[in-house]
């Protein structure tokens, strides 16, 4: 279990949408201090002494190398930073799969090796990962991009776990942001999935499974692939 009273976070995207949310609900549980890292970060609205906006490019690794060197502090840190190019594997443009694999993949593993080290220096803590509903159904290129993101949560949650760091996967359907802005069908609003994957922070355990959707695609993981994709049995 990890108590956030008192913590120091950083939040990645933390300029708008679910990060925004992220960084108000660990000040509502007693942060200590919120690093709201962005690529712009004047573009973060400050309005509590404990946010520090921070620049960070998850897709740069000299920006990486540069906040980890600058929030020394972190104890927790949320992977939120992310992008949906969408694209076909097959004919899709590489160049856009590539942005969102370096975006939504790379960018969480190289910012987790970046703070890790000091997490554990540090006396432990935890790592929230968003992840998606879509880690378990393919439906293209960000897909795959969560569904890698999510084997990458659960090599680095048995291999951190020595060291007092707690590692916490987030799935969850269509959010209500402005990247789910021209999806139809119900959105999770944002305060649920933070307080949900907080909630499962403080109570120490693995995986958010939040809403619906998510909850459903996980629930016929274990049948046949063709549960999941009827078209196949056509």
């Amino acid at each position: 279990m990890t108590d956030l009273t008192g913590r120091v976070a950083l939040v990645t995207g933390a300029n708008r949408g679910l990060g925004a949310a992220f960084v108000a609900e660990l000040l509502e549980r007693g942060a200590a201090k919120v690093y709201a890292a962005a690529r712009r970060p004047e573009t973060v609205a400050v309005t509590d002494p404990r946010v520090v906006p921070l620049e960070l490019d998850v897709t740069d690794a000299d920006s990486i190398r540069r906040a980890a060197e600058a929030a020394p502090d972190v104890t927790v840190l949320v992977n939120n930073a992310g992008i949906g190019v969408n694209q076909s594997l097959v004919t899709g443009d590489l160049e856009q799969i590539h942005r969102e694999f370096d975006t939504n993949f790379w960018g969480p593993v190289l910012v987790t090796r970046a703070f890790a080290p000091g997490i554990a220096d540090n006396g432990g803590g935890a790592i929230v990962n968003m992840h998606s509903a879509l880690s378990w159904y393919a439906v293209g290129s960000y897909s795959a991009t969560k569904a890698a993101l999510w084997s990458a949560s659960n090599s680095t949650r048995v291999e951190l776990a020595p060291q007092g760091i707690q590692v916490v996967g987030v799935h969850v359907g269509y959010v209500d942001t402005e990247m789910a802005a021209d999806a139809e069908g119900y959105k999770v609003p944002p305060a649920q999935v933070v307080t949900e994957a907080l909630d499962t922070v403080a109570a120490g355990g693995a995986e958010a499974i939040v809403g619906e959707t998510a909850q459903r695609v996980k629930s016929v993981l274990h049948e046949d692939v063709r549960a999941l994709y009827p078209q196949l049995a056509r």
